[in-house]
């Protein structure tokens, strides 16, 4: 199927077989809202925010699920499109609880852009009661039931991005909720608080339990870095207000972790905060320890290494790789025992 071409708002654009309207729409700078849409996941078409035009079709269709076919003719910002879209978004509000004003995601919201953008400032519709209440017992997530639209997201992310399984869709009409197990609290459930359902929630259904009321998004620095845990080396957003680490995201198009974290480095950063941390070398001298500089320390060690060598030869010597450094490291460090030293007594601290 070379060549194959439809008309996207009134110009003609190429396509790849198998590509979603989604899909190609994006590759041609043309932004389709979506609320449910997971990228990598199988598309559900949930939501209906992205709904579109295509000539002969009997009714909009879902972006996100239809895959792109020759010669189609597709408008995605006709009246008829944005109607939709203002109604959808309108039956999204006034199903459950979304109140802007303290809401951590204020700024961050798909669902507020949304509101937004159809100048939505007095739904038409009585907002539905929620029947349950916030979960807030666990350490890390707050799971706030009467922001859920129920897009699926944090299903997908659990499910497919993650593979841990531990959330799904329970319930039905207007008691459907994301139930976790067999609807139990987080901490009593299979969840590993890996926090990837609060990276993919479009709401404030799910937030950072440590960076409620820290800071809004308008106030935070997002610097990249790598996370200092082990020696995969996932990259890391740190969210950052006056100096301090407000919250930790993964950045979706990094290798090698693809938006993906686990526990220790989404909430595990407190320690760097800790008055026990070690921020320079220590010599011990008659008994106690004094500060050093790093020029002092490794000359000292270099003195030792080589005196022991001397008198007991290169194998009474031996080394421990940390876990947490990263992979170019310890590879380093096993060459230095080796290849400098002379010994194969080297291991790593997570076998020993």
């Amino acid at each position: 199927m070379e060549g194959s071409t439809l008309t996207l708002n009134g110009r003609q654009v190429g396509f790849t077989p198998g590509q979603t309207l989604l899909e190609v729409a994006e590759n041609n700078g043309i932004h389709i809202p979506t609320l449910c849409h997971l990228k990598g996941c199988t598309p559900t078409g949930a939501c209906r925010i992205c709904l579109i035009e295509v000539a002969g079709a009997r009714s909009l269709v879902a972006a996100c699920s239809t895959p792109a076919e020759k010669g189609m003719t597709v408008d995605t910002e006709s009246d008829r499109v944005h109607r939709t879209r203002r109604l959808t978004t309108e039956f999204l509000l006034a199903s459950g609880r979304h109140n802007c004003i303290t809401c951590e995601r204020s700024g961050g919201c798909t669902l507020q852009d949304l509101a937004y953008r159809y100048g939505i400032d007095q739904p038409r519709f009585e907002a539905t009661p929620q029947p349950y209440p916030t979960e807030d017992v666990n350490p890390f997530i707050i799971r706030d039931f009467g922001k859920c639209i129920l897009c699926g997201r944090c299903v997908q992310a659990c499910q497919d991005v993650q593979v841990n399984r531990a959330i799904s869709f329970g319930n039905r009409g207007p008691h459907a909720k994301i139930v976790a197990g067999g609807d139990v609290r987080y901490d009593q459930s299979d969840c590993v608080f890996c926090g990837q359902c609060v990276q993919a929630c479009p709401v404030g259904a799910l937030i950072e339990k440590k960076a409620k009321f820290q800071g809004r998004i308008k106030d935070v620095e997002k610097v990249r870095t790598t996370c200092p845990y082990c020696g995969v080396g996932c990259q890391l957003w740190l969210h950052v207000k006056d100096g301090k680490i407000l919250k930790v995201t993964a950045v979706d198009e990094a290798s090698p972790n693809k938006g993906r974290l686990c526990v220790k480095g989404r909430f595990g950063y407190d320690f760097i905060y800790s008055g026990e941390r070690l921020t320079t070398p220590l010599i011990r001298e008659n008994g106690e320890l004094r500060e050093a500089s790093w020029d002092e320390a490794t000359s000292l060690v270099a003195k030792k290494f080589k005196e022991i060598i001397a008198k007991h030869g290169p194998d009474a010597i031996a080394g421990v790789s940390c876990a947490r450094s990263i992979n170019e490291d310890s590879y380093q460090m096993q060459k230095l025992f080796r290849a400098v030293i002379g010994t194969n007594n080297i291991d790593h601290c997570a076998r020993t």
